[in-house]
């Protein structure tokens, strides 16, 4: 099928480095093979929508020239394609996509551009064509080295079709990450050890290691609070996430982010440092969330959600948006330190000032003072320690100063 972008794009004038702050992108493709329980993200039961899908896929690269008319010529660090299944598009469409992206915001330098996938999506020719479609990242969800714990996580494959896509993406793709879910009721650290031990051995670059969240509106929420299963709890989640740290720490995996690791550098996730370090991101497609500079405000943007309401709102404003809500000072700086403390750098002090916190602020020096933060050359940072109680030092801090 033939997409249909709203306008033909002819080449833009590249940016200046000085005057173009950078941007990603990112493009949601809600559609799945299955929903699984753990999941709460914005997503479709695939049933073979083909026509539907080529409107939506339409739609997405019309969203992206509407963003491209309000952000200007900025320069674009990434794009990620995720979801969903977004290894579910036609690779055509997906070129199409990362094509219209790359020629509306130019950029002098090579651009990360990741792809999510599924192990059952593995094939050496599709993987290939994504490759040539412009896919230089691949974000493998793997889940589970565990037989059982697949089967509780609703995946539909196995240890060995996992193992074997990480292969199949080793050979096709520059860089691959691995997604991996701990802190599964009966998972103890040892358990979760071997599993890490066995992930460094399939040759990934990056390994994004979540815990298990029990989410309202989803099957582990119902199961949870009808009593089918209880999660672990809070001490032996603890004690997963400081055997996280130990394993791939002595494998050569840097903790750059509570959740990410990397080898080096290099290795981590360009567009994922855009988040955390609160640069602007255009998201399109049903669901997705952006942030823009507009006016000079930090604008928080949420598209439709149902496919045929965000098709709807493209047609009507050229924009899929739903939502948009300009923040305040104070709801960018809480946003900052939520994201900024998360990562090894931090985040700049001088941009937390509509919270109250400045050198010198008696919240800082108390939490200093327990080992739970530091400042570094103007920069907070959260310590080992505080990594483990995350959540109470932002709290802390983002009430400190009262408003």
């Amino acid at each position: 099928m033939t997409l249909s972008p709203r306008t033909p794009v002819r080449p833009l004038p590249r940016p200046r480095s000085s005057d173009a702050p950078p941007v990603a992108v990112y493009v949601h493709w809600p559609y799945c093979a299955r929903i699984c329980p753990y999941c709460d993200f914005n997503v479709v039961r695939d049933r073979g929508q083909g026509e539907q899908q080529a409107l939506l896929a339409g739609a997405i690269l019309a969203d992206l020239q509407g963003h491209r008319s309000l952000t200007g010529p900025r320069r674009l660090v990434s794009v990620y394609l995720g979801g969903g299944t977004p290894s579910l598009l036609p690779p055509e469409w997906a070129e199409a996509i990362i094509g219209m992206a790359t020629n509306l915001w130019p950029t002098d330098g090579p651009v990360e551009v990741t792809l999510e996938a599924n192990p059952t999506d593995a094939e050496a020719g599709r993987f290939a064509a994504f490759a040539a479609a412009g896919v230089n990242r691949l974000s493998l969800g793997l889940q589970a080295l565990d037989e059982e714990a697949l089967r509780f996580l609703g995946r539909n494959h196995t240890v060995k079709e996992g193992v074997r896509a990480a292969m199949i993406a080793r050979a096709a793709f520059p860089r691959l990450s691995l997604d991996l879910i701990y802190a599964r009721p009966g998972q103890t650290p040892w358990a979760w050890a071997a599993e890490l031990e066995a992930a460094t051995s399939l040759g990934a670059e990056h390994i994004s290691p979540y815990q298990l969240t029990i989410e309202d509106g989803t099957a582990f929420g119902r199961a949870v609070r009808r009593g089918q299963w209880t999660p672990p709890d809070p001490d032996t989640a603890a004690a997963m996430f400081a055997t996280t740290q130990e394993v791939l720490t002595a494998r050569g995996f840097e903790a750059y982010e509570v959740s990410n690791h990397a080898r080096g550098e290099g290795a981590r996730s360009r567009h994922n440092l855009a988040y955390w370090r609160g640069h602007d991101y255009v998201g399109v497609g049903p669901g997705a969330h952006g942030r823009l500079t507009l006016n000079g405000v930090r604008t928080a943007v949420r598209a439709a959600a149902r496919p045929a309401d965000y098709l709807r709102e493209v047609r009507e404003s050229e924009l899929g948006w739903a939502e948009r809500e300009a923040l305040s000072e104070r709801q960018a700086a809480e946003e900052r330190l939520l994201m900024g403390l998360r990562t090894l750098e931090g985040v700049a002090l001088a941009e937390l000032r509509p919270l109250g916190l400045e050198r010198g602020s008696p919240k800082l020096a108390e939490l200093g003072e327990a080992g739970l933060i530091r400042l570094d050359d103007g920069r907070l940072i959260a310590t080992a320690d505080g990594r483990l109680v995350l959540d109470r030092v932002t709290l802390e801090l983002t009430t400190a100063g009262g408003g």
